[in-house]
């Protein structure tokens, strides 16, 4: 539960974003994922086949990680991906510049993002303040689930780098290129439909619970045999 003191007023804003972009403007939401691991498995594993599932065996060697940074257009699916190193303020104004290069120049830019600190630094800061048509809205702290790239996250993890088999980094980031490729042929935006003030209740009804279940004695929380 997010603790944020300007959690409502965060959260209105960019549910306000979701459901009712501003006119000639792109939201995206942003994040990177780190640590995306290239593994490969110490044996094979046996294919797909009619009356087995396919197997993959549960050992495996590290080799290398890299980070994914991604945009995603709330508007139609589309994905801008970067693939680095590290996920410090010298990598994320890369990150945003490819934005910049591959958005309509027309466009004003509204970016969802969390509260990390490379978000926040004085060198991205800088940057911000020489492209004015780049608009930051963060989330509160403890809730990337208000964050639609994280949907996306989920679904290449499990659809493409838990599945392989990489010897190397660069092929890791092959794959993550190519998913991303194909993705963008026939993307799919995530449709938002919950309100502020739907969320908001229960928000607030998961609180009470929670200062409930604090209050009960040990012997209370006890389930009956």
């Amino acid at each position: 539960m997010s603790r944020d003191p300007r959690f409502v007023e965060q959260l209105e804003d960019i549910v306000g974003l979701y459901m009712s972009p501003p006119e000639h403007a792109l939201v995206l939401c942003c994040d990177e994922k780190s640590q995306v691991q290239a593994l490969d498995r110490t044996q094979p594993g046996l294919p797909l086949k009619k009356g087995r599932a396919e197997t993959m065996t549960h050992d495996y060697k590290r080799n290398g990680t890299t980070t994914l940074f991604a945009a995603l257009n709330v508007l139609d699916g589309q994905v801008i991906g970067q693939c680095q190193q590290r996920h410090t303020h010298a990598e994320w104004p890369k990150f945003l510049k490819q934005i910049d290069r591959e958005t309509p120049k027309d466009k004003a830019l509204h970016l969802i993002c969390d509260n990390y600190a490379t978000h926040k630094h004085p060198i991205v800061q800088e940057w911000q303040e020489k492209h004015p048509r780049f608009h930051i809205h963060f989330t509160p702290t403890s809730a990337s689930w208000l964050n639609m790239v994280e949907r996306f996250f989920r679904s290449i993890s499990t659809d493409r780098p838990e599945r392989g088999i990489f010897c190397s980094v660069p092929e890791l980031v092959a794959a993550i290129d190519e998913y991303i490729a194909v993705h963008n042929q026939n993307p799919k935006p995530f449709i938002w439909t919950a309100k502020a003030n739907d969320i908001l209740q229960k928000v607030i009804r998961a609180n009470r619970k929670l200062g409930s279940k604090k209050n009960e004695g040990p012997h209370q929380r006890i389930a009956p045999v």
